[in-house]
């Protein structure tokens, strides 16, 4: 395809004006030229449990764009949001590389494009209504979204945990010695247990037969939904915890003090309706 060089039709001398006049035509198309800036998110995977073939496979960045016009339309699109889909279809017009899609990249990567994205448009500070664990008063909190960091999964830093070469994690439970092998979410699995919510909360159990691939080496989906109907609570408790540890993710924990009882914690910061749909 042919680049057409527009402002071969403001030349001086077609339009006889004077070179002066010229440089300020030059000037103004040039503004027009406005090139959206990237930035390079890093990857709480840092690529490593991608399959061969996938596009951010040993990847440790992800390139995107900055939010635009464009990308606010999306977020306010009624039938968007009504679908449930309107930050999703911002994040995948924000993703430079177009081999990559959404829904396949792991829940803790995509939690970190989303930050990032919503630092670039709209800064860092972020406020958001807030209920205290101690006195449930609800209360304006401001959080830094710079102030996060990495989580990593590393085998060395969570005991017991083996990372298999196919990118799962094998790992046995207290109670029952059984040996589950686990995997990352992706969006895929994410809107599975969406839809599931829709009809019910998704339960422990959906969770469980979304993420564990194997028991004891039997992958039989039959079979180990089985095993995860009858497993002990005391291993589904250990499993819960550790799962939690093991998943790539960035961590937005940030400290919280209630205005009204004074109570003080470490505290998650909540993705609320206001973080990409920020009140002025």
């Amino acid at each position: 395809m042919t680049t057409r060089d527009n402002s071969a039709r403001y030349r001086a001398q077609d339009l006889d004006v004077s070179p002066e006049q010229q440089e300020i035509t030059d000037n103004n198309f040039q503004a027009l030229q406005y090139v959206v800036p990237t930035e390079l998110v890093e990857l709480p995977t840092k690529g490593l449990f991608y399959p061969e073939g996938h596009p951010l496979c040993n990847k440790q960045e992800i390139e995107i764009k900055s939010m635009t016009a464009k990308e606010e339309d999306l977020l306010v699109n009624k039938s968007l949001l009504q679908k449930g889909v309107a930050l999703d279809r911002v994040l995948q017009s924000i993703i430079v590389d177009p081999a990559i899609r959404l829904d396949d990249i792991f829940i803790g990567d995509k939690n970190a494009i989303i930050v990032a994205a919503r630092v670039s448009a709209y800064g860092a500070d972020y406020s958001a209504n807030v209920a205290c664990p101690s006195c449930a008063a609800t209360q304006k909190y401001s959080f830094d979204l710079d102030d996060r960091s990495v989580k990593y999964a590393n085998d060395a830093e969570i005991p017991g945990v083996e990372i298999t070469d196919r990118g799962t994690f094998k790992l046995q439970l207290p109670r029952s010695k059984a040996v589950v092998e686990t995997k990352l979410l992706c969006g895929h699995d994410e809107k599975r247990l969406i839809k599931k919510g829709k009809r019910t909360d998704p339960s422990l159990t959906d969770q469980f037969k979304t993420f564990i691939v194997s028991v004891d080496g039997v992958e039989d989906r039959n079979l180990v939904d089985q095993f995860i109907n009858v497993m002990p609570a005391f291993d589904s408790k250990f499993l819960r915890e550790t799962y939690s540890k093991i998943i790539p993710n960035i961590d937005l924990t940030q400290y919280f003090e209630c205005t009204s009882c004074g109570h003080s914690q470490d505290m998650e910061v909540p993705f609320t309706v206001e973080f990409f749909w920020p009140r002025s």
